[in-house]
């Protein structure tokens, strides 16, 4: 098993099942975690569960402060960054023709741009030490697109080509950039489809059913992992072989 002591992790979108999920699997690792996001309850509940986590409340779209954002995150954290975990996210959907510009914007904007500016800012600590992992949690709707989805899937799309640029642009640095593509995990987003749709959605999938936030989160932990040295500009799909690259 993977150890993680000494390691310092930032994973946004904690709040969330996935995110809590991968929380869970680097604590039980032993590794430094910060956990980010919007819903400050959320984020009490994780630290009354794991005693040891540093907790920030913090909102993605507000990019004039994802600087201050990292730098006290670093702080919190001892000093660095060698792991980022970019899961926050979100989606507003709507027929093209009737999505209007802020749901397009919201969605670029909180998906893509800060998943940019995050990179960038945790990239400069990273370099300080000549080492740094960086997981983009993306989307399969970023591979097939989806009705009713153009702006997530358009963010989802993008950070996957944002994510090989900056594995390129990093890697003789030491810092690896990866993305992981879920595909329709068990979740508080998911459980707002109706049952019928479920079922239609389940027929495209080989395994017949929805994954779990921790087949996510065991993918973020092998990225995140020594194991994974080698591995930087890819990305992993985890969506139970409804869509293979």
């Amino acid at each position: 098993m993977n150890n993680f002591e000494g390691k310092k992790i930032i994973v946004t979108g904690a709040t969330g099942g996935i995110g809590a999920s991968i929380v869970e699997k680097f604590v039980k690792l032993k590794g430094s975690v910060l956990a980010s996001g919007r819903n400050e309850k959320k984020l009490d509940d994780l630290q009354t569960k794991f005693k040891d986590i540093k907790t920030l409340k913090f909102d993605n779209s507000q990019h004039e402060n994802i600087e201050n954002f990292i730098e006290n995150s670093s702080k919190e954290l001892g000093g660095s960054i060698d792991i980022l975990i970019n899961n926050a996210g979100i989606n507003q959907d709507n027929l093209t023709i009737r999505m209007g510009i802020q749901e397009w914007k919201n969605v670029i904007d909180t998906n893509l741009t800060s998943t940019f500016l995050l990179s960038k800012f945790a990239i400069k600590k990273m370099l300080k030490n000549k080492f740094g992992k960086i997981i983009n949690i993306t989307s399969v709707i970023g591979h097939t697109g989806n009705v009713g989805q153009s702006n997530y899937a358009a963010s989802k799309a993008a950070i996957i080509s944002m994510s090989k640029s900056l594995a390129l642009e990093y890697a003789k640095k030491n810092i690896a950039v990866n993305c992981i593509s879920p595909g329709y995990i068990t979740t508080s987003m998911t459980d707002q489809i109706n049952e019928k749709w479920k079922e239609i959605i389940k027929t495209k999938i080989p395994m017949d059913r929805f994954g779990m936030p921790e087949d996510v989160a065991n993918s973020v932990v092998f990225l995140s992992s020594d194991e994974a040295n080698y591995i930087t500009g890819q990305t992993i799909h985890v969506n139970g072989g409804m869509y293979m690259a």
